[in-house]
């Protein structure tokens, strides 16, 4: 009775293991690749180099509690909401945004939410550049963490 017991406890081990090593495959292909990105949303074959002047900076609160930098950009060509970083990280290296500021900014270009956005990298304001992702899109302030 104990060996037909080990059998079946053998068995139904072995079935768990060979539908969890088909079903890890299959969940990892429900998420995008990143395609050998470091980071979630920045993408270093869309960076681009963009000037302008600022027309707004919204301080933007997220559902995990984080406030934001975003800039809306006007450039030669368009309006970029502009992703810059954490307001507090800003506040650290002591770079600040107003309206009507020139700035240049380097960053990943993609559509969020049917809107042009530059996920910023660098951005430099008269003889000052922060740097805020590393040319992989880690952002500075992870500590080598994607987002």
């Amino acid at each position: 009775m104990r060996d037909r017991t080990l059998v079946k406890y053998v068995l139904l081990s072995s079935v768990a293991l060979l539908f969890l090593i088909q079903a890890v495959p299959l969940l990892r292909s429900q998420y995008p690749s990143n395609s050998g990105r470091t980071s979630l949303m920045y993408d270093s074959t869309t960076e681009t180099t963009v000037s302008g002047i600022v027309e707004e900076v919204q301080n933007v609160s997220g559902t995990r509690g984080w406030h934001g930098i975003h800039l809306q950009l006007k450039t030669a060509d368009e309006v970029l909401d502009v992703h810059i970083g954490p307001s507090w990280f800003l506040a650290q290296k002591k770079f600040e945004i107003s309206k009507g500021d020139q700035v240049e900014v380097t960053g990943s270009k993609l559509r969020l939410d049917n809107v042009d956005t530059l996920i910023a990298r660098t951005i430099k304001k008269g003889d000052s550049q922060l740097t805020l992702r590393n040319e992989q899109g880690i952002p500075a302030w992870s500590r080598g963490r994607r987002f």
